[in-house]
């Protein structure tokens, strides 16, 4: 019998990065009632939003979604605005005891070729920036701190009974 792989294989088309980028979404939840969410994305790719919401939104059901992307340093323009539409794929309750919020995964249904470019770069870039970040070397310091050797141990036993005679003296001066 052939190992089973531990990894399972990735499925989505288009990469995605953890990102908290602002983002509106407006449903209609279980209630009936139109309803604008403001919240937070965790994540986030060409083809789809991943964020957490106060309210249920039914799988498959429409949403209007505006999200705020970043400028990508060496491209023109400043912050872009994404409106667009989504379909909702998931709406799960938080895992956390207690928590009322619920995840909530959208694919993008009508977004133009050029706004997916630009969720494209930035997705590209932060990754990038995670990559330069892993890859750079660190320093030692920052690793862990260097371990004391036995004379400064040593040194230190010894100036201890020193501190203690010397507290003792400004005391009973």
């Amino acid at each position: 019998m052939p190992p089973r792989k531990s990894r399972r294989s990735e499925r989505r088309r288009e990469p995605r990065v953890d990102a908290r980028l602002s983002m509106r979404v407006e449903g209609v939840p279980d209630d009936g009632q139109l309803s604008q969410l403001v919240t937070e994305s965790q994540n986030i790719s060409a083809s789809g939003v991943y964020c957490t919401s106060s309210h249920f939104l039914s799988p498959l059901s429409k949403v209007a979604l505006t999200i705020v992307l970043p400028r990508v340093p060496g491209h023109v323009g400043r912050q872009g605005l994404i409106k667009c539409e989504g379909i909702v794929v998931r709406c799960q309750p938080v895992a956390k005891r207690g928590d009322r919020r619920f995840e909530l995964a959208c694919m993008f249904s009508d977004l133009d070729a050029r706004r997916r470019d630009l969720i494209a770069q930035f997705v590209t870039w932060r990754n990038l920036q995670a990559l330069r970040a892993a890859a750079a070397p660190r320093s030692r310091a920052r690793t862990r701190p260097a371990a004391p050797t036995r004379l400064k141990r040593a040194v230190a036993r010894a100036a201890r009974p020193a501190r203690r005679v010397l507290a003792r003296r400004r005391t009973a001066t």
